[in-house]
């Protein structure tokens, strides 16, 4: 792929319209359309942003991406505001250089970084990103996935990022604090992963900020017993109490091939040996699945593998959220994505259409 992935003239650029109630109907369809809009100079059209959720339309962390989007690639916007559900976005140039964004509540920092982080990726210059809100929250990947588990994919696809938090941010509280360091690239190299490899190791850390930390002890009981963890495979993070209250399991999977990290989140009135059971339980999942990524990094992977031009992966599970991802990325991109099943496998395959 060229420096901008297929960027049309001016003269042949039409907007592209977009549901986003359709299929998830979530904040995904937003960010994938926003990033590929950098990429490729296509403008679009989105209405019934979150149409199916609680609280339709754009959330403080949805309106960051616009933004930050926007201030990236000199865009031009008309709907970007609080609970709007339609939006329309006309990018210009992607520029590199300092970026500072406040989401200014416990907002996903890592969801808006993943929206930014490819298409800077293609800037003329290194990029700084420094993103302010929740880190860490049930409802987004950590910052600690990003950094031990999507980073290193990055980094094999010819990416030179480095991915740090200096504080956490947990929700509702937020405060949290996600930086990105980025160099540019000329293209992406593909990537195939057909298995994952031998395991390496099998580690878990338990976290917890301005809680008690025997309920960190509890928790990392109950995983050295599902997994025979040692002392030096499982460790509690006490972090400073002004960054709580806040709990999370991180159990990471480092296998020859790829990394695979589950989380689970402390809640209010459920016993800490119950969350550590979920995380378990979901690790496990993925331990017998044989499948070289999860169902969140099949997600994350498949914004990048179609940016690549091609590549493939075993995956453990097909979401709404993966499919109604691919139909996006089909809206902007000349690729075939198909989802097939080979040897009680599934495998996602990305190939120039």
């Amino acid at each position: 792929m060229n420096k901008i992935v297929d960027k049309k003239p001016a003269d042949e650029v039409t907007c592209i319209e977009l549901d986003g109630a359709s299929g998830e109907g979530g904040g995904q369809i937003l960010r994938t359309a926003l990033t590929l809009s950098m990429l490729t100079g296509q403008p679009f059209r989105i209405q019934r942003i979150r149409a199916g959720r609680a609280k339709p339309g754009l959330l403080r962390q949805h309106l960051v991406a616009v933004q930050a989007a926007a201030e990236i690639s000199q865009a031009t916007v008309h709907g970007a505001e609080l609970g709007s559900q339609t939006l329309e976005f006309t990018p210009g140039v992607i520029r590199g250089g300092e970026f500072s964004f406040d989401i200014g509540s416990a907002g996903s920092t890592t969801l808006v970084a993943q929206t930014l982080i490819p298409a800077l990726l293609f800037a003329p210059q290194p990029s700084s990103l420094c993103i302010r809100g929740g880190t860490h929250n049930g409802m987004a990947p950590p910052a600690d996935f990003l950094r031990e588990v999507y980073q290193p994919l990055l980094q094999r696809m010819g990416a030179q990022t480095e991915i740090d938090c200096p504080r956490y941010g947990f929700y509702p509280a937020g405060g949290g604090e996600l930086t990105v360091q980025l160099q540019p690239v000329d293209k992406l190299r593909s990537v195939h992963l057909k298995d994952r490899g031998v395991l390496r190791i099998l580690h878990a850390t338990a976290c917890v900020a301005g809680i008690p930390p025997r309920i960190a002890v509890r928790e990392l009981e109950v995983l050295r017993d599902a997994f025979q963890l040692s002392r030096d495979t499982s460790r509690i993070l006490e972090l400073p109490a002004a960054w709580g209250p806040g709990n999370v399991i991180l159990l990471r999977a480092e296998f020859e091939h790829v990394t695979e990290m589950v989380t689970a989140f402390g809640q209010k009135g459920v016993p800490a040996p119950q969350i550590a059971q979920q995380a378990a339980g979901e690790m496990q999942e993925f331990l017998d699945s044989k499948a070289a990524v999860g169902e969140y990094l099949a997600d994350q992977l498949l914004l990048l593998t179609a940016i690549a031009g091609e590549g493939s992966y075993t995956m453990s599970v097909l979401s709404e959220h993966t499919r109604t991802n691919a139909e996006v990325i089909r809206r902007f991109l000349p690729v075939s994505i198909q989802f097939t099943e080979e040897a009680k496998q599934l495998v996602c395959m990305v190939s120039a259409a």
